[in-house]
């Protein structure tokens, strides 16, 4: 699993991310916008 750093402001203790679809993680299915924070690739038009 990739970490990246970032806190979450309203949940306490919660100063890491996960970086999806990289390593052993997937990533999200059917993720139409945003898709590189979430590791979907671009749909076939």
């Amino acid at each position: 699993m990739l970490i990246r750093g970032g806190r979450v402001k309203d949940l306490p203790g919660v100063r890491y991310h996960t970086v999806r679809g990289t390593l052993d993680t997937q990533g999200v299915q059917n993720r139409k916008q945003g898709r590189s924070k979430y590791g979907a690739k671009r749909p076939k038009s």
